[in-house]
C-alpha cells in the first residue's frame, strides 16, 4: 500500500464525489469520507480501496437508517400530539393512563434496560446503543429482547400492583 498520505490524496476526492452523488449533501459526504479514512487507519485491510468504499457505503446506510428512525419517531410524536387535541376527552384520558402505565412499568426496570428500550425505540442503531452503554454491539439485540420481556411482564402486572398499593394505602 502506498503511504497513507498518498492513498488519501488519490482516493479522498473520488470517495467524496461518490458519496455526494448518493447523499446530495456535500458536508455529510465529507464527514462520512473522513470517518471512513479514520476507520481505515485503525485496520490494515488487504484491499484498502475496496474496504474504504465498502465502509463508506455502510456508513451511508447506517446514517439513512438512523435518519429514517428519527423521522418516524418525530412523525409519531406529531401524530400523537395532533390527535390528542382532536380527540374526545375520554380518549385523551385513556391515552394519558396508558402513558402513565408505560412510565410506571419503565420505572420498575433497571437503568440499562430502560436506556436500551428508549434508545431502541428512538431509532438508534445497535452500535450507538452499545457505545452509549459501554457494551459489545453483539450484545445489544439479546439485551433488548430481554428488556422487552421484562417490560411486558411489568406492564401486565401493573393493575395488580396498583390494586395492592391501593389496599396498603387504605389500610395504612
Amino acid at each position: 500500500m502506498p503511504t497513507a498520505r498518498a492513498f488519501f490524496d488519490q482516493w479522498y476526492p473520488p470517495l467524496v464525489r461518490s458519496l455526494r452523488a448518493r447523499l446530495g449533501d456535500a458536508d455529510l459526504a465529507e464527514d462520512i469520507a473522513q470517518e471512513s479514512f479514520v476507520r481505515l487507519l485503525d485496520h490494515a485491510p488487504r484491499n484498502p480501496k475496496a474496504w474504504l468504499f465498502t465502509v463508506a457505503a455502510n456508513l451511508v446506510r447506517d446514517h439513512s437508517r438512523i435518519a429514517q428512525g428519527r423521522a418516524r419517531h418525530l412523525a409519531l410524536i406529531g401524530v400523537a400530539e395532533s390527535s390528542a387535541v382532536a380527540d374526545e376527552p375520554d380518549a385523551a384520558l385513556v391515552r394519558a393512563e396508558a402513558v402513565d402505565g408505560v412510565r410506571a412499568a419503565l420505572a420498575t426496570l433497571t437503568e440499562r434496560d430502560r436506556t436500551l428500550l428508549l434508545l431502541h425505540h428512538g431509532g438508534f442503531s445497535y452500535a450507538e446503543a452499545a457505545a452509549r452503554l459501554g457494551i459489545a454491539s453483539s450484545s445489544v439485540g439479546p439485551l433488548i429482547t430481554r428488556a422487552q420481556r421484562r417490560f411486558a411482564r411489568a406492564y401486565e402486572l401493573l393493575p395488580q400492583r396498583l390494586e395492592e398499593g391501593d389496599a396498603q394505602h387504605a389500610s395504612g
